[in-house]
């Protein structure tokens, strides 16, 4: 027993100095090499590039001038998506990482992008005509890809399709399908939160998303269904599992796993406020102690979801050991 705990022990220290090694490798090619990066891509262009490339943007701003504002508006007044600040900055960041890629790459334009880019704006005409945010903001991205490719072509795409993909993470889905989601979220979260008060000798009744409790009711709205947490979540582990260089298997297990992560976390908060109100006083239920446990709550999940990659990664050196 106490050699298989000190196994558990160097693994997990292991694991630690891997994830520490990580990180200030991440730091370390953010900061070095930066002005001969800059220089090597600016020998790049020529003036009638840069022209061109100047020409081109600012098309791109002239259409999506309003897309965009209404996007970093719904960014700024929807907590949902408050995180859309972030994506493209992290997007970014991503390419400058992959910088030496790039200038590796064997650039062969095709015409095809020309056509994907004619497509993109057909979807921002049918967006703007339809007044469908999602299918306008959508177009901005397949733009994107087409440019790419019909500058640089397939190979370019295929280096920078983490990046390019991760930009939708910024996009809000339709209120239609954000509905369809939320709505059995509240449910769920309604009646986990009432079986566990049930555990702990709570009396519950439970009406749809509606929990009676003898001092207090719930009423398990769509801001306390989960969905908020939901949506971080699942951004944090699409960058967590990024970061920490994981394998593609454990970036979709991770990706995977945040879902239950989000709900399960999201009852307990609900269960908290149950007793809270029902052994202290209802309106300690509310106010102060509703925000700092959704604060709580979301850490805590962050936490579990890379204690998830630390078991995933353990377990790769387990077998690992086995096999070698």
């Amino acid at each position: 027993m106490a050699v298989r705990r000190r196994r558990y022990a160097g693994t997990i220290l292991v694991w630690a100095e891997e994830t520490k090694g990580q990180i200030m490798q991440i730091w370390r090619s953010f900061a070095s090499d930066s002005k001969a990066a800059v220089d090597s891509l600016l020998s790049a262009w020529t003036v009638a590039g840069l022209l061109q490339g100047i020409v081109l943007a600012t098309l791109i701003v002239l259409l999506y001038r309003n897309v965009a504002s209404n996007l970093v508006a719904q960014w700024i007044q929807d907590p949902n998506y408050s995180h859309g600040f972030f994506i493209p900055l992290f997007c970014a960041w991503v390419i400058w990482k992959e910088r030496s890629r790039l200038q590796r790459v064997d650039k062969r334009p095709t015409w095809v992008g020309l056509l994907i880019m004619i497509g993109a704006l057909g979807v921002l005409l049918l967006g703007v005509l339809g007044a469908e945010n999602f299918l306008s903001r959508s177009s901005l991205v397949f733009l994107i890809a087409g440019m790419i490719i019909y500058f640089c072509g397939w190979t370019a795409l295929h280096t920078l399709l983490f990046p390019w993909a991760c930009l939708f993470l910024m996009i809000p889905i339709p209120a239609i399908i954000f509905n369809q989601v939320a709505l059995p979220l509240q449910f769920l979260a309604a009646k986990l939160a009432s079986g566990m008060l049930a555990l702990v000798g709570i009396p519950v009744l439970r009406e749809g998303n509606i929990i009676h409790l003898p001092s207090l009711s719930l009423d398990v709205v769509e801001a306390c269904s989960g969905i908020r947490s939901l949506v971080s979540l699942l951004t944090l582990a699409v960058v967590c599992g990024y970061l920490l260089g994981s394998r593609p298997l454990h970036r979709l297990l991770l990706v995977i796993t945040a879902v239950p992560v989000a709900v399960v976390a999201n009852s307990f908060r609900i269960m908290g406020s149950g007793m809270l109100g029902e052994y202290w006083s209802p309106e300690k239920a509310e106010g102060f102690f509703h925000l700092f446990s959704g604060l709580l709550v979301f850490l805590v999940s962050f936490g579990l979801l890379i204690g998830i990659h630390g078991a995933l990664t353990l377990l790769d050196h387990r077998l690992e050991r086995r096999h070698a």
